[in-house]
């Protein structure tokens, strides 16, 4: 699944995504540190992968969106 980089605190490596939809997901320091990832930007397009939909989906996993 695609998104876009909203937020994100390098202290705690967490914070959040925004789907194609609008709709922002929260994503913890376990699912930065999964995707080996050293620094995210607002803007950027990552891919996430997660368990469950629409508000109770949970991120496992963002790394950067490749073509």
């Amino acid at each position: 699944m695609q998104a876009t980089a909203y937020t994100y605190d390098s202290e705690t490596r967490s914070g959040s995504v925004l789907l194609d939809d609008g709709t922002p997901v929260d994503f913890t320091a376990a699912a930065f540190d999964a995707g080996g990832l050293r620094l995210l930007r607002p803007g950027q397009r990552v891919r996430i992968e997660g368990s469950g939909e629409g508000a109770s989906l949970r991120i496992d996993l963002v790394t950067l969106q490749t073509f």
